[in-house]
């Protein structure tokens, strides 16, 4: 008799992270159990899976009814939940008494308490990124553009700020010039940042992507790739700085190729290189 493979459970949003989760996952050796949402999930992702289903955002019962119906005791994020379409929500009664007892409904409060309630049904929160350590962001500078001055000099200037956002759950891409904040990421995300930051600062911008202080590393991790790219040298943009080892970067090659080709500078950053900074 075979034996039984081990599960894997995967909350699947957009993009093509869930996809890649579930190829490792089954590299691995898992057994691949995904759920996705109505409006924000690929239903072709359903190919990846072993077992599948598609749910409304805020069914929470039936999530944790679909896993635990499944075998499933370890579970893990993967993919964007689109949030100005999570504001119209319709939460089951277990979903609606979370919401109710949390103050705050910013993205790390929300998650955090989604986290909770997933693991008092004795399910383990795993980080999907694990499944896919070659997606993580290496630390210095991955262009052959290098940093000038006034680029490090920006950087110091704006990566205490990206942090102290952060920090108040607001959100994780903010672009500055010549020392001052241009744009700042809320609701609508990060590409729509860079667009609205290039609109406002002109021509020679920095993004800075940070992870904020307080996230849950294990469901929500930043996230770079192609577009972010292309929105950068759409917009101008001279540079853009992330956290190394903590963001997601996406079609890495391409990007830093076609960085190359517009004369970006990229730069993971970390402790060392914020030291240096100073």
């Amino acid at each position: 008799m075979a034996a039984l493979r081990e599960k894997i459970g995967i909350i699947a949003g957009a993009g093509q992270f869930p996809e890649l989760v579930a190829e490792g996952a089954r590299k691995d050796g898992f057994s691949v159990v995904m759920c996705g949402f109505v409006g924000h999930t690929d239903p072709a992702i359903e190919s990846k899976a072993d077992v599948f289903e598609m749910l409304h955002l805020g069914a929470l019962s039936k999530l944790i009814q679909f896993f635990r119906t499944n075998g499933v005791t370890r579970v893990c994020f993967a993919g964007a939940i689109n949030k100005p379409k999570a504001l119209d929500v319709r939460p089951d009664l277990r979903a609606a008494k979370l919401l109710f007892k949390i103050r705050s409904k910013g993205d790390d409060v929300l998650l955090r308490a989604v986290l909770d309630e997933l693991e008092s049904d004795g399910l383990q929160i795993v980080q999907a990124a694990e499944l896919v350590p070659n997606l993580r962001g290496p630390a210095g500078v991955l262009t052959k553009k290098k940093l000038t001055d006034k680029q490090r000099e920006t950087l110091a200037y704006g990566i205490p700020i990206g942090e102290q956002i952060g920090a108040m759950d607001i959100g994780q891409c903010i672009v500055v010039r010549e020392n001052m904040v241009v744009a700042v990421e809320c609701l609508e995300g990060t590409d729509a940042t860079i667009k609205r930051g290039a609109e406002l600062g002109g021509k020679g911008c920095v993004a800075i992507k940070l992870l904020k202080p307080n996230q849950d590393e294990r469901i929500d991790l930043p996230a770079l790739g192609l577009n972010t790219i292309q929105n950068l040298v759409d917009g101008g943009y001279s540079c853009l700085a992330y956290y190394a080892g903590k963001t997601l970067f996406f079609d890495r090659d391409d990007a830093v190729a076609l960085a190359n080709e517009h004369g970006i500078a990229i730069v993971g950053v970390n402790d060392e290189f914020k030291s240096s900074l100073v």
